[in-house]
């Protein structure tokens, strides 16, 4: 039961954020989608470095092998994986007009869609690693960090479902299929976590190359796309404060908890 709460939990934070569709306007505050990504940012790097980089270290020191090794190999892996994707995979980032990757006759809302499925793959993948760890009590991985990772991801999924959503409505999909594909859009993590523990005895050996795959392909995101989108045009402070605000809540909750 708590595997099956850890994996639901991010998931749960995308859908409340997409339900904000009705409750807001019909167009998101810049100020406040500024902040939201910056935070998201924040979240998300700090899960990168604490819950998986860090353990991925101390296990290899552990191991007696060479402590940065994998987390640089998985790290690199995991940017590289992103990257691939971006370019064989039609989508469209929130602030651009250009659709990414190969050219494909889809609908501008679903390509938005895709995007945002795109980039919450390493998250499923990185609460799948870390659930996967402490079900085999490998040293450093405890269900209780696992699922503080899991909380700190549905943070970030929060406002992230709320900025896939309100762009959807705002280019003419009613209140309900806006929800309905911002929801979906982090149906991809659940899955990922749970095909990822069913792959337990191959990756429980190479869980500090695993570990950082995920903190890589976590920071291709934000890099990417997250920051960028926070700093554009005024009072881009606003996201700078966001991914503070992020980065301390994620820092506090892995170290309290995990």
């Amino acid at each position: 039961m708590n595997i099956f709460i850890g994996l639901m939990i991010p998931f749960a934070g995308t859908v409340l954020g997409s339900a904000m569709v009705f409750f807001m306007g019909n167009k998101m505050n810049d100020k406040l989608e500024r902040f939201l990504l910056g935070f998201s940012s924040g979240v998300m790097v700090a899960a990168s470095v604490w819950s998986l980089l860090i353990p991925s270290i101390d296990m290899a020191e552990e191991a007696g092998g060479i402590a940065w090794l994998p987390a640089t190999i998985g790290l690199v892996f995991g940017i590289l994986f992103l990257l691939i994707l971006d370019n064989l995979i039609p989508h469209l980032h929130l602030k651009s007009e250009e659709p990414e990757g190969p050219k494909a006759k889809l609908k501008k809302t679903t390509m938005m869609v895709i995007a945002v499925t795109l980039h919450n793959i390493p998250e499923g993948m990185a609460i799948g690693v870390a659930i996967a760890g402490a079900i085999e009590g490998h040293s450093g991985m405890t269900l209780a960090g696992a699922i503080a990772l899991s909380v700190g991801i549905a943070i970030q999924n929060f406002p992230e479902g709320t900025i896939i959503s309100m762009p959807l409505k705002e280019q003419g999909l009613s209140k309900i299929k806006a929800f309905t594909y911002g929801a979906l859009s982090g149906i991809v993590e659940p899955i990922g976590g749970f095909i990822t523990i069913l792959l337990t005895a191959l990756v429980v050996p190479m869980l500090p190359y695993v570990l950082s795959f995920a903190a890589g392909a976590m920071i291709y995101v934000v890099v990417e796309e997250l920051i960028p989108e926070s700093q554009v045009g005024e009072h881009s402070n606003l996201g700078t404060i966001g991914f503070g605000l992020g980065f301390a809540i994620m820092m506090i909750l892995d170290v309290a908890l995990g």
